[in-house]
């Protein structure tokens, strides 16, 4: 079992969206992925409701033994998705210590590269202790087509010295639609662009924790 995590303290980041869409990809894929929500908030809560159909089982797991009460829950999955707070606290780094990989999503923004600082030190002080453990990138997330920002964006973001994903998230109502009836891009617009992307950050996920037979058959519809 592989445990990812989609963190950034700024509220706003994105991180129930990618979550969401994450899951749907992998569980088409075949894999068999746990989605766990650890925002008292419960967005992903109210994803997995919104739709009675929904695959992907959603538990809400919001106290800092996050460690101990996952261990009662995660058996049988290949996935564990966590859909992080909003907020650094005592949550955030429970979730960094159960992770095999971290993934930031960060929107093309000062504001939001500004708001990583305290993220990536706590990532960095458990990987001093864990040999480099768990892995972490950022996420370049709502990006606007044919601007330089997700450039800007990148090239700030390489100071952290955090690896960033090849794959850039673009701003498309699809999300935003999608998410609001319990459902995600690959399942509305399965050949569509947004699915591409996920598609593909899937794709850099499943290789960066090396997990075989990564994409199966390698599409989603």
């Amino acid at each position: 079992m592989k445990v990812l995590s989609i963190l950034n303290q700024k509220g706003g980041a994105g991180k129930t969206t990618i979550s969401v869409n994450i899951c749907m990809a992998l569980h088409k894929l075949g894999y068999k992925v746990l989605l766990v929500d650890t925002d008292p908030q419960g967005s992903s809560r109210d994803w997995g409701a919104a739709n009675p159909e929904n695959p992907i089982p959603v538990v809400g797991l919001d106290r800092p033994t996050l460690a101990k009460d996952l261990k009662a829950v995660s058996d049988g999955f290949d996935f564990v998705v966590i859909d992080g707070v909003p907020q650094l606290q005592n949550m955030s780094l429970a979730a960094i210590k159960v992770s095999d990989l971290i993934v930031i999503p960060v929107q093309p923004s000062p504001f939001d590269i500004w708001s990583c600082d305290g993220l990536v030190d706590l990532i960095k002080t458990r990987q001093d202790i864990t040999d480099g453990q768990p892995q972490a990138a950022f996420l370049v997330n709502r990006a606007i087509k044919n601007t330089k920002l997700s450039k800007e964006v990148h090239d700030a973001l390489s100071d952290h010295e955090i690896p960033i994903f090849d794959t850039v998230i673009h701003q498309r109502v699809v999300f935003i639609d999608s998410v609001g009836s319990g459902l995600t891009s690959v399942q509305v617009e399965p050949k569509g662009e947004a699915a591409r992307e996920i598609m593909s950050l899937v794709d850099e996920i499943v290789l960066k924790l090396n997990t075989e037979g990564s994409l199966k058959n390698g599409t989603i519809g």
